[in-house]
């Protein structure tokens, strides 16, 4: 069995296999507290000018990731469930 730590996971690039398109590098992955299972990956992105505007990221559900690489991580995502994936704000420290 193969292992990742999630230090290797932020360096590895996510690809969405419906358009090809990178959507950037893992910052985290979220888990449900009951049960310990991994529910999704956060990508972050930087909207502003040098990265001064608001925050968004990724909210990718873990269901939708396909495949962990050597060095990417592929998801299936139609231009739609990606557009529901992305979360606008101010930097979300809970």
């Amino acid at each position: 069995m193969k292992t990742t730590t999630t230090s290797d996971l932020q360096n590895m690039e996510v690809i969405n296999l419906c358009d090809g398109g990178k959507l950037g590098y893992p910052s985290a992955l979220e888990f449900c507290a009951e049960d310990g299972k991994v529910t999704a990956l956060i990508i972050p992105r930087d909207s502003g000018f040098l990265g001064l505007g608001k925050t968004e990221r990724y909210r990718i559900p873990w269901c939708r990731v396909e495949c962990i690489g050597e060095d990417t991580v592929l998801v299936k995502l139609t231009a739609a469930e990606l557009s529901s994936c992305l979360e606008r704000g101010s930097n979300r420290k809970k």
